[in-house]
């Protein structure tokens, strides 16, 4: 009887083993199918969720692809980190094995991008920004407007060494993200005096607007992972994120990402 026990912990240990080197495997030819684009300079991370994989490979239905591609380059805003999740996807056992997949069927694709605070400062032409989410976000729950124009999407706290008049100092200020189509405007309505501020000055009131101008930009359209359209835009921590969904489409995976 030990001997029976003894060999089932055995196989089922194996059976583990090869479970995740499948895993492992198609993880990896997944990835290189990505870089093959031609515009990621790395093996993206990708992590196919679920135990067990095998049992997926059968069916040919993975629960939920994870990819995760830093430091890709574009020219608007240097490096930035996109995200996808492929939350249903199809692709038969052996395309996957042997590296030769390329287009798949998804049930539901989350697509996002980050920014991070070396990049807004990039951008504004503010080299120490930061960014943090204020205590309370100002979206009422509905997106915004709840039409089809610009929508708000909440706040943000930004703060950076900029010239108040005839002196640099540093100020925070509490800005609004807004999603006006593929665009994300960052209004900056107000000083900003809070917990997750570093404001050392008060701006008189004369330069206020100067001031607030100095923090309100706008970042241009920006390719969300497999072509995905943004539909929403938050402060998360010290990030900015883009991001976007859509359902029952099939992606190619040469084309994660194109030029911005």
């Amino acid at each position: 009887m030990r001997k029976l026990i003894f060999g089932l912990v055995v196989l089922l240990g194996l059976a583990v083993l090869a479970d995740f080197g499948a895993a492992a495997w198609s993880e990896y030819r997944v990835s290189r199918a990505l870089r093959e684009g031609g515009v990621l300079e790395s093996d993206p991370a990708v992590t196919i969720h679920g135990f067990p994989f095998l049992l997926q490979a059968r069916d040919g239905h993975y629960e939920n692809v994870e990819i995760v591609a830093d430091n890709v380059h574009t020219d608007l805003l240097g490096d930035i980190t996109v995200e996808a999740n492929l939350i249903g996807a199809h692709a038969e056992a052996g395309e996957l094995l042997d590296g030769s997949i390329r287009s798949v069927p998804v049930d539901l694709l989350y697509g996002r991008v980050m920014l991070d605070a070396t990049e807004l400062g990039q951008l504004y032409g503010i080299p120490d920004l930061q960014v943090s989410a204020p205590p309370a976000s100002k979206s009422d729950g509905t997106g915004g407007s709840g039409g089809s124009g610009p929508t708000t999407a909440g706040g943000v706290v930004l703060t950076g060494t900029v010239p108040v008049g005839p002196v640099e100092a540093t100020v925070s200020v509490q800005a609004d993200l807004v999603l006006d189509g593929d665009r994300v405007h960052i209004v900056a309505s107000d000083l900003y005096f809070g917990p997750e501020g570093r404001a050392d000055f008060s701006v008189p009131d004369v330069l206020k607007p100067a001031v607030l101008g100095l923090f309100t930009t706008t970042i241009e359209p920006q390719n969300l992972p497999f072509g995905v359209r943004p539909t929403f835009v938050e402060a998360r921590g010290s990030r900015i994120v883009i991001e976007g969904e859509a359902r029952d489409v099939v992606i190619d995976l040469q084309e994660v990402q194109t030029p911005a």
